[in-house]
């Protein structure tokens, strides 16, 4: 039964979890997945008012905003949960752990499919926004607060604002998509400063060369020879 599999899923995720019959009767993010598979059987055999009506009363008990449009895979865990907004032709993979404040939304451009694809395994940090319509590979790792505008390849971890990839060194073959390294997670941004800084003292110190030894600087002796 899908409704057990998806509880027994998060269970196993959530270390704060006593067992599936706690996730199943305390847990907002099942509750708001669970009607959302309603809102989602109605909206696609067109009862489209019915069923947001059902979403906007699961986001009333949840705090969390599905369209029912959205299409969800099995053992989806929404961590805490508050404050998430799933668009309308957002899709989300199999087995994703998606926690609070995160936006899958789109940028207001497009047209059609204006939401982001999840695919299998992807882990989604807390107040994480992925806006537009592509594509977030498998086993892919959002950081917290990172705001993503493009495509993400499978493996890969995204962190800052906007959203930089990184690549891992090697795939690990065992994925456990709960774990996410937050606290040593690289800042892009530092790191581009601290190429910029490389650069200067590099110049500074042939510079400071210059100055010690001027006959040896190529420009300043053809500066000094005669002109004719």
């Amino acid at each position: 039964m899908g409704f057990w599999e998806d509880a027994k899923y998060i269970a196993e995720q959530d270390p704060a979890a006593t067992g599936p019959w706690q996730v199943f009767f305390m847990y907002p993010g099942y509750h708001a997945v669970r009607w959302h598979r309603l809102a989602h059987f109605l909206h696609v055999h067109g009862l489209k008012t019915l069923a947001r009506g059902i979403s906007q009363f699961s986001r009333f008990l949840t705090g969390i905003e599905i369209h029912p449009g959205a299409k969800i895979g099995k053992c989806l865990f929404i961590d805490h949960g508050m404050g998430i907004v799933i668009g309308e032709t957002a899709e989300i993979g199999d087995y994703c752990n998606i926690y609070h404040g995160v936006t899958l939304g789109g940028t207001g451009k497009d047209k059609g499919k204006r939401h982001p694809t999840l695919g299998n395994h992807v882990l989604v940090g807390a107040g994480a926004k992925i806006l537009g319509p592509f594509k977030v590979g498998d086993n892919a790792r959002i950081g917290g607060n990172a705001v993503v505008l493009r495509e993400v390849p499978p493996n890969a971890t995204v962190v800052g604002v906007p959203g930089t990839v990184i690549l891992p060194a090697d795939a690990r073959p065992e994925y456990r998509s709960w774990e996410l390294d937050q606290i040593s997670l690289p800042d892009p941004i530092q790191q581009e400063i601290d190429a910029l800084q490389q650069k200067l003292d590099s110049l500074s110190r042939d510079l400071q060369q210059v100055c010690a030894h001027p006959e040896a600087c190529p420009v300043a002796a053809k500066a000094d020879e005669p002109q004719s």
